[in-house]
């Protein structure tokens, strides 16, 4: 069903300039929990490497983004330390959405069980046990992940990162050659330099503002420009996915893709570590499209509150922002089927959850992420598209740390804090890929 752009207006209210940042964060002061395990005498072989091929590797390997391997025992014992520290403040593996109403793909959560395991075995010196009892180690797919792509698209040419100094946003567009209507079914994203590349994130433009950033004082008066706290430095006209390490782009269903039009520039953002040396990084798209016009065209709402006005001092603040879906569009009755979620906020950010308040007075919880972190934010694709009924009503709670307590506090001493791009401003805002369904 194509969505008109009144019925668009309703769903994404006016905002600023969309900014979807990711930041290092120092880490967290809190102890690590004590949580007691039925496993007593935990070993390598049968207890801590399922737990760690499973969950972590498919980073900390060699080639891949992570800083050290996890792969065999010997890698395991030497980092077992951090490993549990790590672990048990929840820093990783990078997941922080609960266990809930709908189930996600790539959930990389730990329970508290394989979390105590973890402790245990590093306090007791990290023993191997038996050794023939030990699960090979994952083998991988190499090159891209969801298959062949029908389209490569790639930074216009080889960008250049100084060795040294605070980490760098950059936006290249992109034009693809494209000269009628195409339906993208889905992105994956391959590193030019896994050094370097933290994170990134695929806009759309369909006005041409990216290239005039890139004359301007920002840019490199080629196709390149730099922003702050993650925005693209205008608002995008849609956006197509993105990647961080340890997770590639999902598929839509055959039924469903994004509308890209000829004539329009894509945005590729990259957010940038440095490393400590002078890098070069090339970074590729892999792009999947519809053979046909599918049924459903996909959209993006953006779900924002806009007026949010954090003071200082307190540690728990919340703010609330509903949604109402409409019951019919064009007269006849609809349903609404949602693809993925992401949450964002800044450094004050602390929690965030989506509920879906049906028709009937029951509620379901979309998304519920307890301990935001805002140096891992990602696009959580459920197992199976949710589908809400019209005229149900979509809640936003989100809570914000403005305390000194807060190991991520921009600012000293803390002071009123109100929506905006830079990252020391905040954001409420619910970034969700859908479609709408007639009955």
């Amino acid at each position: 069903m194509n969505l008109s752009p009144k019925l668009i207006s309703a769903l994404v209210p006016a905002l600023g300039i969309f900014g979807l940042a990711l930041f290092p964060a120092p880490p967290s002061p809190k102890s690590t929990p004590k949580i007691k395990s039925e496993v007593k005498q935990v070993t390598y072989a049968e207890h801590v490497a399922p737990i760690l091929n499973n969950n972590c590797v498919k980073c900390h390997r060699a080639g891949e983004n992570a800083p050290f391997s996890l792969e065999g025992y010997a890698n395991a014992k030497r980092y077992s330390d951090m490993i549990a520290l790590a672990t048990s403040k929840k820093r990783m593996p990078p997941w922080k959405v609960l266990p809930g109403d709908v189930q996600f793909r790539d959930d990389a959560h730990l329970s508290d069980e394989a979390i105590t395991i973890l402790a245990n075995w590093a306090e007791a010196g990290a023993p191997r046990g038996d050794s023939s009892k030990e699960p090979a180690t994952p083998k991988f797919q190499s090159g891209w992940a969801n298959g062949t792509p029908d389209m490569i698209w790639e930074m216009p040419y080889e960008h250049t990162l100084s060795a040294e100094g605070d980490d760098e946003y950059w936006n290249f567009v992109y034009s693809p050659k494209i000269t009628e209507p195409t339906w993208i079914s889905g992105i994956d994203v391959q590193p030019g330099n896994k050094n370097i590349v933290h994170h990134v994130i695929v806009f759309l433009d369909e006005k041409g503002q990216g290239k005039k950033l890139a004359q301007g004082p920002r840019g490199d008066g080629k196709l390149g420009y730099r922003s702050s706290g993650g925005g693209v430095g205008f608002n995008p006209d849609g956006a197509l996915g993105g990647w961080a390490p340890g997770a590639h782009g999902h598929l839509l269903p055959s039924d469903a893709g994004f509308l890209l039009k000829p004539g329009t520039d894509v945005i590729i953002q990259l957010h940038y570590n440095k490393s400590g040396k002078p890098e070069k990084d090339k970074t590729q798209i892999a792009v999947y499209t519809n053979k046909s016009k599918p049924e459903h065209s996909v959209e993006l709402a953006f779900i924002p509150n806009p007026l949010i006005a954090i003071k200082p001092g307190p540690a728990n603040q919340k703010f609330t922002q509903n949604l109402p879906l409409p019951a019919q569009v064009g007269g006849k009755k609809v349903n609404f089927r949602f693809y993925n979620l992401m949450p964002h906020m800044h450094l004050l950010g602390k929690e965030m959850k989506a509920t879906a308040v049906l028709p009937n007075g029951s509620e379901k919880t979309l998304i519920d992420l307890k301990d935001w972190d805002f140096n891992w934010q990602l696009i959580y694709t459920p197992v199976k598209p949710i589908d809400l009924p019209g005229g149900t009503k979509i809640r936003i709670e989100a809570v914000y740390d403005n305390s000194t307590d807060n190991p991520f506090q921009p600012n000293d001493p803390p002071k009123w804090v109100r929506w905006g791009e830079e990252t020391d401003d905040e954001m409420m805002l619910l970034v969700a890929a859908f479609t709408i369904i007639p009955e």
